[in-house]
């Protein structure tokens, strides 16, 4: 179908001719209009001859009075952007030492519970050396210590063989590549700071290195990629039970200081951290939560949350901080939660991560420790190049520890490390902890542990009192923060016949600037007053053909249908962000369903809420007997018709065909990933599952 021109444009033209002219495409099919309504005594004559090719001309039809292509990102972006303008706010009123301890500790303790809180950090470590490797002035221990019970983390610990007493340690954090403290380029960090002096302890993070959540033993290999591929498949089961995957992430972390504690070469006071990339996140998590920390140098991560917003590109599980920007945090948050302890933030100037946001935040930092008279406690330093934790950066990161960690001046200059092979450093013997480590857990194990947890309390609630307490949450979930506005429902297109069916198209804001659009599909001869059903399904009007039986067989019953497409669905799918395919992993509505989750939504709520903003369009058709409206979900989409029908009295029933629970995407350890963040709604199985409704 070409695309239709403006309406201005044709303003003279008769509507009968205007229409045709519209709907070409149907006239093969001998598309007519008509206005008028059948007589009662026809009413119960049954739609004929409506054969799918018939509703696959319908599935064209598109949205020309909104743009659909940006609508989403612009209302997220919108929403964003306030909240980054308060959090901004708020940070400059900042105007003493004492207001500064009053947010860090305001951020510790909200962010660590927005995670999912933090587990326990009392259980035995069990660490163990597996071996050791010596190098050109250090030695290198291999190590496994258990963060959470048998949960195994692998590490290689540098110890500089030129040092007196109890001396500094840094905790390296690995970035994202699947062989972690194995990888060349992370072999060169550690011995750059190891020539500098200090102990370093490189841990592997979850799915890299030795930890493969998904390797399979018997076929040696992973059944999900490692990296972060690993961690976006776990990290969404995490979310349906409320947790974050950076809970376990820091967690580790804080471990391995705990591990660092327990050396006797270890100063306790004298522990810093750095990492790049998802290092650099790992190393922000630690800045934001563990006081133990005396310096910190995150390289290649730190910028601010508008500027990577708008470049498009996507971050995986343990890099989304649930409702960050709605409690008003940025980056500079993960600054001043540390402040005024010594800070080197190190970037590179091609990179990915916005260099404009790395020097805005740094800029706008300085002045918090001034506060504290350390101004010179806050570094930059940048290289030229792209996303890297390049020799230059390695270099000024030994040489700020050095000063700070062991207050002297060093000299690097013609240093060049000379990486082992992989298998030398080696924890284990096969190269994996998962099926060589008797009843080795992963972040599956942990998060299945916490779903039966959270199970068993939903179970210990009275019946009284567990469904109201459910829909009290959800009721929360989905009306929070939406802007009261005016749907202005506009009819577009009137009486479309199709066969034995006409055809009404209208659209309508549920919210401000964000459009939907419906089709209300009724028999040519039907009674005065007739019930409706609102009908939620994947891909809304574009697979009206793949309803066409059922379609045929409500309006059979005396029912009109209203068809309604939600924000991204069907002719309001919106234009691609980012390069992977738009449900497809970190494509676009991966990318958009994080930006949510930064303010504290989700698409589930922002979608529930459009369902039941649908109810109040059918005012536009007085004829339609809303006193018995029910809603239809089909697939993955009709969740948002079923979690609507329990929220809204005036529904009087809903049917959902090939619909899931929520726990299917949690009790197995494979699941079908597909597009799995448009369909979390995080904490959902701590007060109820879909049955339950």
């Amino acid at each position: 179908m070409h695309r239709k021109n403006s309406p201005r444009s044709h303003r003279n033209r008769p509507a009968t001719v205007w229409l045709l002219v519209r709907y070409t495409a149907f006239s093969a099919l001998q598309i007519s209009l008509t206005f008028g309504h059948a007589s009662p005594s026809e009413a119960n004559r049954t739609p004929t001859g409506a054969t799918p090719s018939v509703f696959k001309r319908l599935e064209s039809y598109t949205l020309d009075y909104a743009h659909p292509g940006s609508q989403l990102k612009d209302h997220i972006y919108e929403r964003s952007r306030r909240l980054f303008a308060a959090g901004e706010a708020a940070r400059d009123a900042l105007q003493s030492p004492d207001a500064v301890r009053r947010r860090q500790e305001e951020i510790r303790r909200n962010f660590a519970a927005s995670l999912g809180g933090l587990p326990s950090s009392d259980t035995p470590l069990n660490a163990r050396a597996t071996g050791i490797v010596p190098g050109r002035g250090f030695t290198i221990e291999k190590v496994i210590f258990e963060s959470r019970p048998r949960h195994y983390v692998t590490a290689n610990l540098y110890l500089p063989h030129q040092r007196t007493g109890r001396t500094a340690a840094v905790l390296l954090l690995c970035g994202h590549n699947e062989t972690a403290k194995l990888f060349h380029r992370t072999q060169n960090v550690c011995q750059t700071l190891v020539q500098a002096g200090l102990i370093v302890f490189a841990i592997d993070p979850i799915g890299q290195g030795e930890r493969l959540s998904y390797y399979e033993a018997e076929a040696k290999k992973a059944s999900v990629p490692a990296s972060t591929r690993d961690h976006d498949y776990a990290g969404a089961q995490a979310r349906f039970i409320g947790d974050s995957l950076g809970r376990y992430f820091l967690h580790d972390a804080m471990r391995g200081v705990d591990y660092l504690l327990t050396r006797p070469e270890v100063d306790p006071a004298k522990i810093g951290v750095t990492g790049s990339s998802g290092g650099g996140t790992q190393t922000s998590l630690m800045m934001l939560v563990d006081t133990r920390i005396a310096a910190a140098a995150p390289a290649t991560f730190i910028t601010n949350r508008e500027s990577y917003q708008r470049t498009g590109q996507p971050q995986d599980a343990e890099q989304i901080w649930p409702g960050f920007t709605r409690a008003g945090y940025d980056h500079e948050d993960i600054l001043l939660a540390i402040a005024p302890k010594p800070v080197c933030v190190l970037a590179v100037t091609s990179d990915f991560f916005p260099i404009e946001g790395t020097r805005r935040t740094v800029s706008r930092s300085r002045r918090i420790w001034s506060l504290f008279d350390r101004a010179n406690a806050l570094e930059l330093v940048e290289d030229r190049s792209t996303h890297a934790y390049t020799p230059a950066l390695q270099k000024a990161a030994a040489r700020f520890f050095a000063k700070h960690l062991l207050g002297r001046d060093v000299d690097l200059a013609g240093f060049n490390p000379e990486p082992f092979p992989e298998e030398k450093l080696r924890c284990t013997e096969s190269g994996q902890v998962r099926g060589e480590l008797a009843g080795a857990e992963f972040v599956f194990e942990a998060t299945a542990a916490r779903f039966k947890e959270a199970e068993a309390h939903r179970g210990r609630l009275a019946a009284a009192d567990r469904r109201p307490q459910a829909l009290q949450w959800l009721r929360t979930q989905v009306f929070n923060d939406r802007e009261a506005n005016d749907a202005n429902p506009r009819l577009i297109e009137r009486a479309i016949a199709v066969d034995d069916f006409e055809v009404d198209v209208a659209f309508w804001w549920p919210q401000r600037n964000l459009a939907n659009l419906g089709m209300l599909i009724r028999p040519r001869l039907r009674p005065a007053s007739q019930p409706v059903t609102i009908a939620i399904w994947d891909h809304g009007t574009r697979a009206l053909a793949q309803h066409a039986d059922w379609l045929r067989a409500e309006c059979g019953k005396g029912r009109a249908v209203f068809v309604v497409n939600l924000s991204g669905v069907g002719p309001l799918v919106p234009d691609p962000i980012n390069s992977p395919p738009l449900h497809g992993p970190f494509g676009t509505f991966h990318k958009l369903a994080d930006d949510l989750t930064w303010i504290g939504d989700s698409l589930v709520a922002l979608r529930t809420y459009e369902t039941l903003r649908a109810f109040d369009v059918l005012a536009e058709w007085p004829e339609l007997a809303t006193d018995d409206v029910r809603f239809y979900g089909h697939g993955r989409m009709g969740v948002h018709a079923k979690l609507a029908a329990s929220l809204d009295r005036r529904v009087a029933g809903c049917e959902w065909a090939h619909g899931f629970k929520f726990a299917d995407f949690v009790r197995p350890r494979i699941y079908d990933s597909l597009d799995v963040q448009s369909v979390i709604l995080p904490g959902v199985l701590r007060y109820f599952d879909v049955e339950e409704l």
